[in-house]
């Protein structure tokens, strides 16, 4: 047999092991853990959007009476069935920790400015379903309805003792990280998974070692790693014990996708979390035909804006 007959053929053998190696041959059944984004929320086209945009002005006929990153609609939303609420938070002025998204405070409630130039005490008397509307501002469904909803994260964490969230720090400061950890407690911080921007979650992740993180920089460097490595079966050190949000997009590209991904990842204290299309704009799997391009079987995290929809359809 000549050497170039012996080469193909040992370049294919490799090629056969690295693919069965890599192939998620069963499917482990089982419902998947079911995150919901700022617990039950107003929902909003994502065409067009931008970092500018005011997505309370532009809803979707309201289907419910919650609002976003209150004490009811997480509550609403793990009665939904939800495993996990995410929600948002930012340090006011006089050092509290707001749970609320925007930056400024034009967006959504009846205030003014940056959430960080007030005080928690002014931000309670805001009206924080204010500017929603979903026909162009003709009307307004929930003014009047949200003045005082804006919680602190020591009120959320005391709502819901012992179930899992997933706080996002809606800042790249480093000091936000350090404050966020100081207010959780080790049992806390063993239920709290954070993300957020790099410098404010490495900050975090400091003072809280060996709590789940996820940022863009912790989930690019596990991601080029084990893209380097993984077809080995090896999962880098990168990628041990956070959260990996997967765009539906990039997710076939990555070795062992879909079920031996996740299990891999599970067996080194990591949750993957998979989110809709590109990862661009927190969307989700959110209606019946999200749902069907989810892989079958599949037993790691869904994303999603609409956990009352949803559930049904999963478990």
């Amino acid at each position: 047999m000549s050497r170039r007959r012996v080469f193909l053929l040992a370049l294919l053998l490799f090629a056969v092991l690295v693919f069965a190696g890599n192939r998620s041959w069963n499917a482990p059944g089982g419902p998947p853990l079911l995150l919901a984004h700022r617990g039950m929320a107003q929902t909003f086209g994502f065409d067009g959007i931008t970092g500018d945009t005011c997505t309370a002005q532009r809803i979707h006929p309201p289907v419910h009476g919650y609002l976003e990153n209150t004490i009811p609609s997480m509550r609403a939303a793990f009665a939904a069935g939800a495993d996990v609420v995410e929600f948002d938070v930012q340090v006011t002025e006089d050092d509290e920790i707001a749970v609320f998204h925007d930056h400024l405070l034009e967006c959504r409630t009846d205030g003014a400015g940056k959430v960080r130039g007030h005080t928690m005490a002014e931000l309670r008397r805001l009206d924080v379903g204010f500017g929603y509307t979903a026909d162009g501002g003709r009307t307004f469904p929930f003014r009047g309805e949200g003045v005082g909803l804006m919680p602190t994260l020591e009120e959320v964490l005391a709502a819901f003792p012992g179930r899992e969230l997933l706080l996002h720090i809606k800042s790249n400061d480093p000091a936000d990280g350090g404050k966020i950890a100081a207010r959780l407690s080790p049992a806390q911080r063993a239920k709290v998974t954070v993300y957020g921007g790099d410098a404010s979650v490495a900050a975090y992740a400091a003072e809280a070692p060996g709590a789940r993180v996820a940022s863009a920089a912790i989930m690019r460097s596990c991601g080029m790693q084990y893209l380097a490595v993984g077809w080995t079966g090896a999962v880098p050190g990168a990628c041990a014990g956070i959260q990996l949000h997967v765009p539906e997009s990039y997710a076939p590209l990555l070795w062992g996708w879909p079920h031996t991904f996740v299990e891999r990842m599970r067996a080194h204290g990591t949750r993957v979390i998979l989110v809709a299309g590109d990862g661009g704009w927190s969307e989700g799997f959110d209606s019946p035909a999200d749902v069907k391009r989810l892989p079958g079987g599949f037993t790691g995290g869904v994303w999603t804006n609409r956990v009352e929809v949803v559930e049904p359809l999963l478990r």
